[in-house]
């Protein structure tokens, strides 16, 4: 019996997540949150090492995992600024750069090739900075730590990470469209 649908059921399942997640956070139940955020990020550690360790990739995998990611970040980013936990400008940067890419990737998809899904290493270091900073700003809302210099230091590492891996997804996508045609 093969198990290679175990990932991407495991990335339904952070999907699922997500809406809880929110609703946890707009209802001011932080810990809860904390911890179901806690699980969408082992969950997301699991699915990708079956996949790798067992060679149960898919199509549907490639696709599923990054939009499950980017469901999560976004949806939290959102909801952080609406209950003003983070600043406004700040989620509007994130989501904009995420819009922008997901905007990218249709149009290369459909105009020029299938798109590998690929992260590059600046996008890699921005979501993991991204996760770090939510992790932190929720710890802060239920918790009152870590002191609020760190979410400071690393809403600032996101600003910069954000413009250097939107810029670099934008330049590389838009030389390998000119090469391809």
């Amino acid at each position: 019996m093969s198990f290679n649908w175990l990932p991407n059921a495991i990335s339904l399942m952070r999907m699922a997540l997500v809406v809880p997640i929110l609703l946890l956070i707009l209802e001011g139940s932080f810990g809860w949150a904390l911890a179901l955020f806690w699980l969408a990020g082992l969950s997301d550690g699991v699915d990708g090492y079956l996949a790798k360790r067992f060679n149960w990739h898919t199509r549907l995998g490639a696709l599923l995992d990054p939009v499950a990611d980017k469901l999560l970040v976004a949806g939290m980013f959102i909801t952080l600024a609406y209950t003003q936990d983070i600043p406004m400008w700040l989620a509007a940067i994130v989501i904009g750069r995420d819009l922008v890419i997901v905007a990218g990737a249709i149009a290369y998809n459909f105009l020029i090739e299938p798109v590998d899904g690929e992260p590059t290493n600046i996008s890699k270091i921005n979501t993991v900075l991204e996760l770090l900073f939510l992790l932190f700003v929720l710890t802060r809302a239920g918790y009152g730590w870590p002191d609020p210099s760190w979410i400071t230091v690393l809403g600032a590492a996101i600003l910069v990470t954000v413009v250097i891996s939107g810029v670099d997804y934008v330049w590389s996508w838009s030389r390998r469209a000119r090469q391809g045609e």
